[in-house]
């Protein structure tokens, strides 16, 4: 039986434009108006530029599939993250962003799941022990200890460090204090502004990314000598870092992988942990289905190793994720920018107009899902469904830009699951119910917050 979890309003169909630029400042997904989970297409007019939110699937395809090199990622998007990102891979366009791929690509291909499986096990493992203490009557803020267990994983995977190292604790740290400062764009997303004037960023945000480089930078500089010396551990960043671009014979900087990192820690902590957070706040209120998971789990794995093999006998269990990352997709819509005209739908879109695909309206769409605001892991398991997975589903983009951790995520997702469901059960705290806000990623307004339970037979 599936439930409807909570969606964000929309806005008032008729609003100014001071009130929706004010609305989507503070929040992109509340911002928008209700008719966005059926269209096909729709048109936004400012004064400044001119955008088409595209849901066609074949439109879609076309964007990011036929022709990437058409539609690059805008640079307003740009405005409000370079402060942190710098020239990462995330941000850049064009034969950069091809060799900056070129160099990270290897990194994640072939047998590196299995490689890093232990530190995503292990990080999973110290997430049961700090819950097994707190559990009991009080209930825990579930996004808080996702954001933890998540950025546990990225160090362990890609510095070989745990969270408690003291580096990587402060990393933590300032990056929960950037995140609560920085909006999901800066004003110079909306304005015209030429890139020599100043982009208003809050000092505050300036002041937190200044001091996340810095950690990074330090660990940056600490694995190039260990690399020099020949006593580097075999991780992702020594992966990375000595990898050359085929066709230049070069290597990252340490400035260069700074920048990588910096996105690393982002995608790879951020995303995840918004996920796992809705992931469990879903099982928290479906208890028969939370009830049929622990069952696979304890038939599947038991107490012991989540291997590979047993991660991919967790059919229901990565069903329940995959279907937490289509109802709060972490990054809620992407943006491109027309390099030269194009025609959609019969409509001209001209060189420079910004062309939006929304992960959260299309894995919403009334046409192209059934009950598309319900919780149905179930659901892939249908034709309609297995369709819908194929045309209307990008969690992790598609095309040349997909990301290149999609692997890791789909089994660190389900690796924490298995870890926590047969340790524990969780439920829905009293009061209200979280509500889907988009900053870095999709988050909960005030939180996630889940009772836990020690299971009698863990």
């Amino acid at each position: 039986m599936s439930f409807t979890p909570p969606k964000p309003p929309s806005r008032p169909e008729k609003s100014s434009l001071f009130a929706y630029l004010r609305a989507f400042r503070k929040d992109i997904l509340s911002a928008q108006p209700e008719k966005l989970y059926g269209a096909k297409m729709a048109e936004f007019k400012t004064p400044f530029f001119r955008s088409f939110l595209v849901n066609q699937p074949e439109l879609v395809d076309f964007v990011l599939k036929e022709r990437p090199s058409e539609f690059p990622k805008s640079n307003r998007i740009r405005e409000g993250l370079e402060p942190l990102l710098g020239n990462s891979v995330f941000l850049t366009n064009g034969a950069e962003w091809e060799r900056q791929r070129r160099i990270i690509n290897p990194a994640f291909e072939g047998g590196r799941l299995r490689e890093v499986l232990p530190a995503m096990e292990a990080a999973s493992a110290a997430m049961v022990e700090r819950l097994a203490m707190r559990a009991g009557d009080d209930p825990v803020e579930f996004e808080q200890e996702a954001s933890f267990t998540a950025a546990d994983i990225i160090f362990r995977t890609l510095f070989s460090i745990p969270i408690t190292h003291h580096t990587a604790s402060e990393v933590f740290v300032q990056f929960q204090g950037f995140q609560r400062t920085q909006p999901i764009l800066n004003l110079a997303a909306f304005l015209p502004i030429p890139r020599w004037v100043p982009r208003f960023h809050r000092r505050a945000t300036i002041k937190r990314a200044r001091a996340l480089r810095g950690l990074i930078t330090e660990l940056v500089m600490e694995r190039a000598k260990a690399i020099e010396r020949g006593d580097a551990p075999d991780d992702l960043a020594t992966k990375i870092m000595t990898t050359k671009d085929p066709q230049t014979g070069n290597c990252f900087s340490p400035a260069e992988m700074v920048d990588q990192v910096a996105i690393f820690f982002l995608a790879g902590h951020e995303t995840s942990a918004s996920a796992l957070a809705w992931a469990m706040y879903l099982l928290a209120v479906d208890q028969d289905m939370q009830r049929r998971v622990q069952d696979e789990i304890d038939a599947q794995v038991g107490q012991g190793s989540v291997s590979l093999s047993k991660l991919g006998k967790l059919r229901l269990t990565r069903d329940v994720f995959q279907e937490a990352l289509r109802l709060y997709p972490p990054v809620p819509m992407m943006v491109r920018e027309a390099q030269c005209p194009h025609q959609f739908r019969g409509r001209n879109v001209e060189k420079g107009a910004q062309v939006v695909i929304s992960p959260w309206h299309m894995q919403r769409h009334t046409g192209m899902w059934d009950n598309p605001d319900c919780f149905d892991p179930d659901r892939f398991k249908t034709p309609e469904g297995k369709a819908a997975l194929r045309k209307a589903y990008l969690p992790f983009s598609k095309g040349a830009r997909v990301c290149p951790g999609a692997g890791f995520a789909m089994a660190e997702g389900p690796m924490i699951l298995a870890h926590l469901l047969r340790a524990f059960s969780f439920s829905a705290a009293d009061g209200p119910k979280p509500i889907p806000v988009a900053h870095l990623t999709v988050r909960a307004k005030n939180g996630i917050w889940l009772k836990v339970t020690p299971r009698k037979n863990a």
